[in-house]
């Protein structure tokens, strides 16, 4: 199934919508609870989810304590501390707008050190798509920057470090992932990063959040979205693209989160999309286009 020429090409488009989606459930969650705490109990289901999963279908489980440690490095990186480095960020006042404009630069990260650290060459078709993307985003973003006064943004510094902290996370989790994790069952992978991405983040949560926690039907919902849709299934299709593919190229497909966020919220809060956000979308589209060519 992962190897069909269908869900190859498919893969993008729909890990593009999940991930694009934890933006919007991350607006919802904290309205009803604590960044690190939320993020401590699904990283909990999540992984008992697919335990339970790898258990009855007989997934083959890492093998070695190497491997194991990997895992866990892993998981650490691309749960824990980018995760929890954003969502913490967004809940002590970082605007949604600048969070977003420093999500991408994952990409131009990934792109700057991937020659370095696994070999890969970029390009400079693929440079120019990077740069495209970069643009594309600031465009869509613009509306929300403009608004947003030096004065506010010198109050969220501490927010603002820690954002640019989980991006880097995120950039050096998929290198681990592509250099370290070449093989093993993705199921009991990822169960065994979840495990850790927990342990991380509950002590973190005890000491720096009153774990509050409001259980309505909202929560539930949201709760099950994010353990089911993007902890299960959003990563998952990022950990097969990176085993499928050039880390740099999966990165690109992450410049269009925020002009999907952008429709997503256009849909589901009324928002209104600009003139300018739509040329920024066609950017980041052309700047994709061009990043992720074979």
């Amino acid at each position: 199934m992962f190897d069909s020429p269908l869900f190859l090409r498919l893969a993008p488009v729909l890990f593009v919508f999940l991930w694009s989606s934890g933006w919007i459930v991350a607006g919802y969650s904290a309205r009803h609870s604590d960044a690190l705490t939320f993020l401590s109990l699904r990283f909990a289901c999540a992984f008992v989810a697919l335990a339970a999963l790898s258990v009855a279908v007989g997934a083959p489980w890492p093998k070695g304590r190497r491997a194991w440690i990997d895992c866990a490095i892993a998981g650490i990186l691309l749960h824990a501390l980018y995760l929890g480095g954003v969502w913490w960020a967004v809940r002590h006042g970082l605007p949604a707008g600048v969070s977003g404009l420093i999500a991408g630069l994952q990409p131009v990260l990934t792109a700057l050190f991937a020659p370095l650290i696994v070999g890969e060459r970029i390009s400079p078709v693929r440079w120019a798509g990077i740069v495209c993307g970069f643009v594309g985003i600031g465009l869509v973003l613009e509306p929300k920057l403009v608004g947003v006064e030096p004065e506010a943004l010198r109050a969220v510094l501490m927010p603002i470090v820690v954002n640019v902290i989980g991006m880097f996370a995120v950039t050096f989790g998929s290198f681990w992932q592509k250099a370290r994790i070449v093989s093993g069952d993705l199921r009991t992978v990822t169960a065994v990063q979840y495990a850790a991405a927990f342990l991380f983040t509950l002590p973190f949560a005890f000491l720096l959040e009153p774990m509050r926690m409001e259980w309505n039907l909202t929560m539930t919902l949201v709760l099950a979205w994010s353990v089911l849709a993007l902890s299960l299934g959003g990563i998952g299709l990022y950990l097969i693209l990176i085993r499928r593919g050039q880390v740099s190229r999966t990165a690109t497909f992450l410049f269009l989160v925020p002009p999907a966020v952008a429709v997503e919220a256009w849909l589901l809060f009324g928002e209104t999309l600009s003139p300018i956000q739509l040329v920024g979308m066609s950017v980041a589209v052309l700047g994709v286009v061009l990043a992720s060519r074979k």
